[in-house]
């Protein structure tokens, strides 16, 4: 699958990354949408169209600061899921951010519930198997606890908080705090 990235300004594909980024992800690690178009508009936010041949395949809502890039938002549609497009996107992300520090952010796979664990050892398995390392912290995003992965480069907490203060603010980041150091990788 080859996977095109497109960022997007307005018109019918905004809608759609809308709609996805409203249902793809749980109220409490949203932002308001009008929060990212407008970050857009200084250059310092991405929102950007995963496609393949002009079909609407997902999104990516990246958050730049220097040589840093957060992956902020992430999400495939439904219906494509599972069939290499995720795989894909993020290969497409490496290629335009080349050069550049790329950080992910994942929920906690120290849960407890069954079912939402084995969604979040997934997720990080996908990463993983897709050459992202973890970092060697936890932070606590608007209180819920991420892991943290990179594409293979060092980040530092502050390095990767300076990425929201930039992009969104103290009004964002402030909400974001440090919970400790991660296991080594040969322990997860």
């Amino acid at each position: 699958m080859s996977v095109k990235l497109k960022q997007v300004f307005s018109g019918k594909r905004l809608d759609e990354i809308h709609a996805l980024y409203e249902t793809a992800f749980p109220a409490s690690e949203k932002k308001p949408f009008s929060m990212i178009v407008s970050g857009q508009g200084t250059g310092l936010v991405e929102i950007l169209s995963l496609e393949e041949n002009n079909r609407f395949l997902g999104l990516a809502i990246m958050a730049k600061a220097g040589d840093r890039v957060l992956l902020d938002y992430f999400a495939i549609a439904d219906e494509v899921r599972g069939h290499g497009a995720g795989s894909a996107a993020l290969q497409a992300l490496r290629e335009r951010y080349q050069g550049m520090r790329i950080i992910i952010e994942i929920e906690s796979t120290k849960c407890e519930d069954e079912e939402e664990l084995a969604l979040r050892t997934r997720r990080k398995k996908f990463y993983l198997r897709n050459g992202f390392t973890m970092l060697p912290y936890y932070i606590d995003l608007w209180g819920t606890e991420m892991e943290m992965l990179s594409n293979g480069q060092p980040c530092p907490y502050e390095e990767y908080l300076d990425i929201y203060t930039t992009a969104f603010g103290t009004k964002v980041s402030d909400k974001i705090h440090f919970l400790g150091d991660a296991p080594a990788a040969d322990e997860i």
